[in-house]
Formats: structure tokens, C-alpha cells, sequence
């Protein structure tokens, strides 16, 4: 049974900070306190948890701030993501682990998740696309080091998804090319599918 810190930590971290009309916004104790029926002491643990991995920001007098990822942090995430994602790849590649079934399954039920009453949903979906390659690596850190880039990632993808109304079907797309890729055993293929689909949504965050 979770803790009333891990409870909040859980919500605030997968539902709060990944909500696009959070950014910019300061947290109500309270108010997450009466949506997850706990108190506030673990409310306040929570959000030292959050800080610590710069989610969010203290501010005295103020609370708790969910700063909009900025033009440096975008960079640095998509960086992270490339480094791990085409290594799962060549990795996966070289080992016959390429979990194709499991990509392809995630595929079909993000396709049907078009939409934008979907779009944090369907951001979600993204991500266990990429996190379920990284996992089959089978190490077991770098598993949770991509884990941790979750609530980034989906605030980024979903903030992708307001800015530029034609990009689940360029996702859809450019998932199937990096699948394909894996799929026919051609690693080389895969990076440049997986650079190109991390450069595209670097390009609408960042210019618009």
C-alpha cells in the first residue's frame, strides 16, 4: 500500500506537473491535499521530492512553482533521449531483443488515441513506445535513468501537441519508420528515424 507521500508524489509528478495548463502555476497544498484525500504533511513531502529532481521550484511565502520547461531544458531532454534511445536501438539490434510485438501493440492503441481531448494520453503512450525499447536493453539503470524523464517528456510532447495541430499523425508516422527500422534488423535506419522524430518536435517547441 503507497504512503501518503508516495501517493502524492505519484499524482503530482504524473498528473499535475505533466498538465499544460499547470505551467507557469503555483501549487495549492489544499487543493492536491482534497483531490487525493490526503494531508498536507505529505503534500509537502512531495513537493521536497519534486524540487530536488528540479520539477518544480520553492518559493518562500509563495509555494511550489511549475516553471514552463525552457529552450535549454527542451535541448537537454531531447539530448538525453537520443543518447539512450538509438543506443536501445543498436543494442536491441545486436541482441535479437528488438520487443517489435510490444512496440507494434503500443503503435495500434496510440493511433487509436488521436485527438486533442487525448493528447496527454496519447503523449503517454509515446513514451512507453520509447521507454518499453530502452527497457528491453535489460540494464536496469539506464531503464530508470528514462523513467525519470517522464514528466518532461510528457509536458514537452503534449505542449508539442497544442503548438502544431498535424503532429500525432507526423508521430504516428515517424514511430512506424523507427519500428520498422528495429524491425527489419537495420539499427543504422532506426537512429536516423529516432534523430528525426526527436528533431522535429525539438523544432515546434523551440521555434514555434
Amino acid at each position: 500500500m503507497q504512503s501518503g507521500r508516495q501517493k502524492a508524489y505519484g499524482y503530482l509528478r504524473d498528473t499535475v506537473l505533466t498538465d499544460p495548463a499547470m505551467q507557469g502555476e503555483f501549487l495549492s497544498e489544499q487543493m492536491i491535499a482534497d483531490a487525493i484525500g490526503v494531508s498536507r504533511t505529505p503534500i509537502r513531502e512531495a513537493l521536497l521530492m519534486l524540487a530536488a529532481e528540479e520539477l518544480v521550484s520553492l518559493v518562500p511565502k509563495r509555494g511550489a512553482y511549475i516553471a514552463p520547461l525552457s529552450g535549454r531544458e527542451i535541448g537537454e531532454l531531447m539530448e538525453m533521449r537520443g543518447v539512450l534511445e538509438k543506443y536501445a536501438a543498436e543494442r536491441t539490434v545486436a541482441t535479437g531483443t528488438v520487443p517489435v510485438r510490444e512496440m507494434d501493440d503500443i503503435l495500434t492503441r496510440q493511433n487509436g488515441l488521436r485527438g486533442q481531448e487525448n493528447a496527454k494520453e496519447f503523449i503517454d503512450a509515446d513514451h512507453h513506445f520509447h521507454a518499453t525499447l530502452v527497457s528491453a536493453v535489460g540494464n536496469d539503470l539506464m531503464t530508470k535513468q528514462y523513467d525519470a524523464l517522464r514528466s518532461r517528456q510528457i509536458r514537452a510532447g503534449v505542449v508539442a501537441l497544442y503548438q502544431s495541430g498535424g503532429r500525432q499523425d507526423e508521430v504516428l508516422v515517424e514511430h512506424r519508420r523507427i519500428l520498422h527500422g528495429l524491425a527489419a534488423g537495420q539499427a543504422a535506419v532506426a537512429c536516423v528515424a529516432i534523430d528525426e522524430h526527436i528533431a522535429a518536435t525539438r523544432r515546434i517547441l523551440i521555434d514555434g
